[in-house]
């Protein structure tokens, strides 16, 4: 019988696998093989939250194989060369990837291609396992990728999309392939307290909830920080136990609506920042669109925001839920990173590299675009945009109870006060030792807008 190789990567699940299904095809048997790539850990990838994340998602993938008869194996080491080894082992003579966007999985795959023409063994890349929408599928007609996200969905909105994969009913593995045990959370330190668990079935369960009782009401929920009215799904995305056009086809079979919609939306800015990322691999650490910005090496501003001690209640919340969940509101998100690279005007990479440290979805194209994108050097049209993080908790948090519930210093201050509490007085005041503000916000966007060279 004739065997492929099916290389997980992020894409760790059952349903709606292309590469699984097209391995499979034809009574196939089938090494399913996840590698822990060393290089990952070098280049400061390897977080703890997503260590954890993934130890669940591959045991629950195994699982899931055993289930069907199958198994997964997992190696350690330099990924080809694990590959070649596997192929070796198990008189393999083709192998199934998933299509990836970054500079590292491309020259992943370049490699992997190379040395398997070598021995004869062919390679399939599958589109449409990661993204909804391939990133080299939409380009405007004079140039290679999308700059701005309004034309690109209107773009995308009319490519069709596939339909939706069965998870497989068997999966057959060769004997004789040997395996590295299966990663535990157990060993993993440095955990954030309140770590969701990971893998497929978490995900789906998660899912299954969401168009039940979420996504109907999320274009009016959305952004409100105390109701916790995302998906949260993104982490399930990033480690690709959910796959992107699995989710398109049911939120728009949801029933559609206005919270359907916004949904898909996401999806397709997930999407939006995988064709920059492909397009300019180097945005990953590089400015899209230069300001030639003179950032401030300030030590210990930087410090009080990571630990959520700012003096802006709502930038303090948003900081310290990042630290205990490994995750945080996306309205959180654009606030933390409009006031450290806007407000006290440090350079984005900074911003980026602490929420990698720390985020079980923390995802290259996702992250450093998104960062470049409140900073302004990105693809926001926007790009001196500063967001007042008083006036916008007030607006995302308007009693306060997002911020009381991460901030308990402030638990005791009633009402919308609570997000300006260096205007308590007496009693009140001296009730709590939260810090005053590092900067004074007018202060702030002074000295950025003189960093960008505009009149004050």
């Amino acid at each position: 019988m004739n065997v492929s190789v099916i290389l997980f990567t992020a894409d760790l699940r059952l349903h709606d696998h292309p590469p699984l299904r097209a391995a499979l095809d034809g009574s196939r048997q089938v090494v399913p093989l996840f590698v822990r790539d060393p290089a990952v850990d070098r280049a400061g990838f390897a977080a703890p939250n997503r260590l954890a994340f993934l130890a669940d998602c591959l045991r629950d993938l195994d699982t899931g194989l055993r289930e069907r008869g199958g198994r997964l194996v997992v190696r350690s080491g330099d990924v080809v060369e694990q590959v070649l080894k596997v192929v070796a082992e198990a008189d393999a003579d083709e192998v199934h990837l998933a299509a990836d966007v970054s500079a590292h999985a491309r020259h992943r795959e370049t490699r992997l291609r190379r040395v398997l023409e070598e021995q004869g063994v062919r390679l399939h890349v599958h589109d449409t396992v990661t993204t909804a929408v391939p990133p080299g599928a939409l380009s405007p007609a004079a140039s290679d990728h999308f700059a701005v996200f309004t034309p690109y969905f209107r773009q995308w909105s009319r490519e069709p999309i596939r339909d939706t994969l069965a998870a497989p009913r068997a999966v057959p593995v060769p004997d004789g392939v040997g395996s590295e045990p299966l990663p535990s959370r157990t060993a993993v330190t440095g955990l954030s307290d309140g770590l969701a668990p990971g893998g497929e079935q978490a995900g789906r369960s998660r899912l299954t909830a969401w168009l039940r009782d979420g996504i109907t009401a999320y274009e009016d929920r959305h952004d409100d920080l105390a109701g916790d009215a995302t998906s949260r799904l993104s982490p399930h995305l990033h480690f690709g136990t959910l796959s992107p056009v699995e989710l398109v086809n049911r939120a728009r079979r949801a029933g559609g609506g206005a919270g359907a919609e916004a949904f898909v939306r996401q999806l397709a800015w997930r999407d939006f920042h995988r064709q920059v990322l492909a397009a300019r691999p180097e945005a990953a650490s590089v400015d899209y669109r230069t300001r030639n910005d003179r950032w401030r090496s300030v030590p210990d501003e930087v410090e009080a925001w990571r630990e959520g001690r700012t003096g802006y209640p709502v930038v303090d919340a948003a900081m310290r839920q990042l630290r205990h969940e490994g995750w945080m509101h996306n309205r959180g998100r654009l606030l933390t990173a409009s006031f450290l690279t806007k407000t006290l005007y440090v350079d984005w990479r900074v911003g980026a590299r602490h929420f990698l440290d720390l985020l079980v979805d923390g995802d290259v194209a996702n992250n450093q675009l998104n960062w470049q994108w409140m900073a302004g050097t990105g693809t926001d049209s926007r790009p001196n945009r500063v967001l007042n993080p008083v006036t916008q908790a007030k607006r995302y948090d308007p009693d306060g109870t997002y911020v009381r519930r991460w901030v308990p210093e402030l638990a005791h201050v009633e009402g919308p006060g609570v997000h300006e509490p260096w205007k308590l007085r007496g009693l009140d005041r001296a009730a709590t030792d939260y810090p005053e503000p590092i900067v004074e916000l007018s202060e702030g966007r002074a000295r950025f807008l003189r960093g960008r060279g505009m009149a004050v």
